[in-house]
């Protein structure tokens, strides 16, 4: 009886082993490993159109060492020197960049987010009580920095800003604030910035959306579902649409932009403007292409999908190496790049256990045609 008991638990976990990795896709021979970072992990990705690559690192863990790096011939080089990554005071140096960006004139913008304790999309960890939040614009050109803003008239008590997109036409740069469930709207001319549908239904978390994987949920220590407001964020090539959702969320929205310019508009009319796109699932980060294409990293099942302008989603690649896809960018030789945060494998969400798997990596895939 004993051997009979022993052998069907020993089939059992067998057979869940085998369930686990059917879930798993197969290696996709497209995909590319554009950087290895050991233990450092990547979060912001953009590129330029002449094919520079810029890399961020979050200031989240022992391993730490450069905010923001620019990858030549493999290695990462501090950006825009080593003087803005050393430790220092908060003008001058680089705090926590959640994000960056480069613009459709190949201007690099960075996004120094350190977010209060109520604001952080990680949850309590003894983060200050007030976040400390900055925006750098820098010519890739000579690499100089040209204007920062300091986001004045934000509630750094509860705001968590995570990332941003640049409106060159109307020179205004859109932020997701997952803090405060809100789109933040910044005037690149004066530096003011205002919030726009603020715990509105296409900003807010839904709490039934519940992220898991190879059956542990992503929980916090009281039990509570990991939850993020509106995070992803993209614009379209030709300034028109701004796309965003909260990672907890199925569905993708869209507004236009002229009114998110529009100052005059309340709440409830900007709620009456935007555009539901239909039902893409968990995504993270969000990016457009010239083509109209709206790409969506997707964890919970290994991929990289997008939008197409006719409304319907497509594969791009799926891959068991794809852990928790995070920002994209694109270069000027049709390649996407994205991170792999792997943030659903760090021990607070896995009881306790570390389920990284080094190295971290930013890989890149063609574009489709």
């Amino acid at each position: 009886m004993f051997k009979k008991l022993t052998f069907f638990i020993l089939f059992v976990h067998l057979l869940s082993f085998q369930m686990q990795a059917q879930d798993k896709p197969a290696l996709d021979p497209k995909l590319e490993v554009a950087a290895s970072f050991g233990a450092y992990r990547p979060i912001g990705v953009s590129a330029t159109s002449t094919n520079r690559l810029f890399v961020s690192f979050p200031k989240q863990n022992k391993d730490y060492q450069f905010a923001l790096t620019e990858i030549i011939d493999g290695k990462r080089v501090p950006y825009p020197n080593e003087t803005w990554n050393k430790q220092g005071d908060e003008d001058s140096h680089f705090v926590n960049v959640q994000d960056i960006f480069v613009d459709a004139a190949d201007y690099l913008w960075v996004l120094d987010s350190k977010p209060s304790t109520s604001g952080s999309i990680f949850g309590p960890d003894g983060a200050a009580s007030t976040g400390q939040f900055k925006l750098l614009q820098i010519d890739t050109k000579n690499n100089k920095i040209m204007r920062i803003y300091t986001f004045d008239d934000l509630d750094k008590t509860k705001s968590g800003l995570n990332d941003v997109r640049i409106d060159l036409q109307k020179n205004l740069a859109y932020l997701s604030d997952p803090g405060q469930a809100a789109i933040i709207v910044l005037d690149l001319k004066t530096g003011n910035s205002r919030k726009v549908l603020e715990k509105s239904p296409f900003t807010l978390a839904d709490p039934k959306v519940v992220i898991s994987y190879s059956g542990i949920d992503m929980r916090y220590k009281d039990g509570s579902p990991f939850l993020s407001h509106v995070n992803g964020i993209a614009l379209s090539h030709d300034f028109n649409y701004f796309y965003f959702k909260p990672i907890n969320k199925n569905h993708l929205y869209r507004i236009a932009t002229k009114y998110l310019a529009d100052q005059s508009l309340s709440q409830q009319v900007l709620e009456g403007k935007v555009e539901d796109m239909g039902s893409v699932g968990v995504t993270h980060g969000l990016l457009a292409d010239r083509n109209g294409n709206i790409y969506l990293t997707t964890s919970m099942d290994y991929s990289i999908k997008y939008l197409s302008p006719d409304g319907k989603i497509h594969l791009l690649t799926q891959d068991p190496r794809l852990l928790w896809p995070d920002s994209l960018g694109i270069d000027g030789n049709g390649y996407l790049y994205f991170s792999c945060a792997q943030l659903s494998r760090d021990p607070q969400w896995n009881n306790g256990v570390d389920r990284v798997e080094l190295p971290y990596r930013v890989y890149k895939i063609m574009l489709p045609n």
